[in-house]
């Protein structure tokens, strides 16, 4: 159970009672105190865990949930009255939240079934912006990220498919962080395209993101979409070198009539700079290119698949009159578009995609992250009312390609219009660098990061590597280790006897298999590089450097059926490494999944708890 008091409670609840005097569309259901300390006493994780009582991480904080997401006992209805339906249970995120002694206040309002990037599709009304009422909150998390901005709870989740965690956070001036994909279970959130779904966290300073995705992350077997983090690492550590930044290319920034927009991406920049941090233009294509194939192509089928037969089952002859189910006409249409895309549009589109994932790639190895404009402009609600589909559209020119092509992001503050509402800039990085962006965006807010919490996966990147790893051009051998060898396992030791030097914690490039071999002593497991048409992905490993003299010691001992060849880096970089003969896999267990032995070592210590 949370330590808020209950005179805190009585305060944050009358302040919710007050604000929707003002906005009555930001909440679709408010819970009263007695909901709340029935779902907060019902938790209970922490007292399972340990007898001896610890502070609960998110004691005394308030959050919203956006309602297309479960909480146990109150209705989901993704603002469509006739698909409401109530759960049994909450959702795995919202659950870990309740166990980290969180408070809901409530669910909240959003674009339909969490289509849209403006918070205007909704038969319960649009929440306004928080600066001028007469503007757009964005969406589709439009009540989750009004709640924050209004000061009615302390942090709020939302989803991100097209960049609805991101474009709400920087018109009402917050923070929007959209993780790496999977590393938020999504069991228990209504789909909108499930392969692409993110649960994303707004929050007004970046502590309190940071405590929340620690609370809230964590691999979920039920969740065929989860996904286990490749390598453990303490939150707050705000190390980021002397960080190079790309930007797009002047001429491929679109602005769509703002004139005050690029001025202000133009301050963000320079302030960017006067950090030390260096900026480089790159060029945008793929990502744009991307952007487009998610409502261009046929990724609206996935919308379809997940609530195309109630729509059509519930959709009137005439859109003209409101309809007992309360469809928005607007996501009604875009959704039952994808009923004509065909199976070779999806496998035309999935080529063309590893393209762009491929050409996006080599653009990120170049810099340690890019910056861009959230949005390139906002608009009235009577803009959207006038023109709902191609505005929201140019919201979504610097958002939709993220999921796409497996990125993660944060949005955070970088001004505000003269007319009022926020303009935000998004930090963007490839999966699994999400702290790294946590960093830099402390350093641009001039904010401080919680100390280490609890251990969280992280991929390091090689920018922090150790200090003591051999300058180019060195003769020492550099060595990649995926299993028994890395640090804190049983063979890590034959390394340090031979003075290894630590490099980096990387992964391969995305085209490799990773194996569990069976009757190895100690578990070992084998990597392999796929071939097609087996899928290939990135496996976490460990760098080392050594003498050739140590090297040649090392290998010369390497029992069969493993061997040394070479293998292929993230950076597109090729070292030794240990490889697997491909007999060897009979009988055994495909890990690739997993992303690593550790965290497949992690799993298979706890189903046998």
């Amino acid at each position: 159970m949370s330590n808020a008091q209950p005179s805190d409670l009585a305060t944050a609840l009358a302040r919710c009672d007050a604000y929707a005097q003002r906005d009555p569309a930001v909440w679709l259901h408010r819970l009263t105190a007695a909901e709340i300390s029935a779902l907060s006493s019902g938790s209970g994780e922490r007292e399972r865990l340990d007898s001896v009582p610890s502070p609960a991480p998110l004691a005394d904080l308030t959050f919203a949930i956006k309602d297309n997401i479960d909480l146990a006992g109150i209705p989901t209805t993704a603002a469509c009255p006739g698909f409401a339906y109530t759960p049994a249970a909450s959702a795995h995120v919202v659950q870990k939240l309740l166990d980290a002694g969180a408070l809901p206040l409530g669910k909240t309002n959003l674009d339909q079934f969490a289509t849209g990037l403006v918070g205007t599709r909704s038969p319960h009304g649009a929440p306004r912006n928080v600066f001028n009422s007469d503007y757009i909150s964005g969406g589709s998390s439009s009540g989750s990220a009004v709640a924050v901005a209004a000061g009615l709870v302390d942090f709020a989740l939302g989803t991100d498919t097209a960049g609805s965690g991101r474009v709400p956070a920087a018109f009402n001036g917050i923070i929007g962080l959209k993780p790496t994909r999977g590393r938020l279970s999504t069991r228990g959130v209504v789909p909108a395209c499930r392969s692409l779904d993110c649960v994303s966290i707004f929050a007004r300073d970046l502590a309190t993101a940071a405590r929340v995705l620690t609370a809230a992350e964590g691999f979920d077997p039920q969740d065929p979409f989860s996904r286990p983090n490749p390598k453990c690492h303490l939150l707050g550590d705000t190390s980021f070198g002397k960080a190079r930044l790309g930007v797009p290319r002047a001429d491929q920034l679109d602005w769509f009539g703002n004139s005050e927009s690029p001025v202000l991406f133009a301050a963000a920049l320079d302030r960017l700079r006067a950090l030390g941090i260096e900026l480089v233009e790159i060029d945008f294509t793929p990502f744009l290119d991307a952007a487009r194939l998610l409502y261009e192509g046929p990724w609206t089928a996935e919308r379809y698949a997940a609530v195309g037969t109630f729509i059509e089952q519930h959709s009137p002859s005439d859109f003209s009159a409101p309809n007992p189910a309360g469809l928005d006409p607007t996501v009604a249409h875009i959704i039952l578009g994808g009923r004509t895309a065909s199976a070779s549009d999806a496998f035309r589109a999935t080529y063309r995609l590893a393209e762009l994932r491929r050409a996006a790639d080599t653009i990120l190895a170049t810099v340690d992250a890019l910056v861009a404009p959230t949005a390139g402009t906002i608009y009235k609600v009577s803009e959207i009312a006038a023109d709902p589909v191609r505005l929201n559209s140019n919201l979504g020119r610097y958002n939709n390609f993220m999921n796409l092509l497996d990125l993660c992001g944060l949005t955070v503050p970088a001004g505000r219009y003269s007319f009022g509402p926020g303009f935000g800039i998004t930090l963007i990085a490839p999966a699994w660098h999400d702290e790294h962006l946590l960093a830099l965006a402390a350093r641009y807010l001039g904010e401080t990061l919680p100390p280490p919490l609890e251990p969280i996966c992280h991929l390091i990147s090689d920018k922090t590597s150790d200090a003591s790893a051999p300058p180019l051009g060195d003769s020492r051998v550099t060595l990649a280790v995926c299993g028994a060898h890395l640090r804190g396992q049983p063979l890590h030791h034959q390394l340090t006897k031979l003075d290894a030097r630590f490099i980096s914690a990387t992964t391969t490039a995305p085209a490799y298999q990773l194996y569990a071999l069976a009757h190895t002593t100690p578990p070992k497991p084998g990597l392999v590089r796929a071939s097609f048409p087996s899928p290939g992905a990135a496996i976490a490993v460990e760098t080392y450097s050594l003498s050739p003299d140590a090297f040649g010691r090392f290998t010369a001992a390497v029992p069969p059926p493993l061997s040394i060849g070479n293998a292929e880096l993230i950076d597109g970089t090729w070292v030794k490494s240990f490889l697997c003969e491909p007999h060897a896999l009979h009988g055994a267990t495909n890990i690739t999944s997993f992303g690593g032995w550790i965290a497949w070592r992690h799993h298979e210590a706890a189903s046998a708890r």
